[in-house]
């Protein structure tokens, strides 16, 4: 059983899924970085220690909140080409 996609939607739906995960890969190394920077002036109990620990829920955060900022940015652009 083969699905007959037309190849413009196809298009479209790779292009659209290349960008969200160069968005995830950018809030990626932007929060690791960012976490990394600040892990000197976190409290012990949010940096890393073992695999998985409260610096590791920590260090999601930093991702989540570049990533909110990265849509965020990305909503403002949208909204500002957008004819009114």
């Amino acid at each position: 059983m083969s699905l007959n996609i037309p190849a413009s939607i196809c298009n479209n739906l790779m292009k659209a899924t290349s960008r969200l995960w160069i968005k995830y890969l950018a809030a990626v190394i932007l929060g690791n970085a960012l976490y990394l920077l600040l892990s000197p002036y976190l409290p012990p109990g949010a940096r890393h220690h073992k695999l998985v620990d409260w610096g590791t829920f920590v260090d999601l955060w930093f991702c989540l909140f570049v990533y909110g900022i990265i849509e965020l940015i990305a909503f403002v652009l949208r909204r500002r080409s957008r004819p009114e």
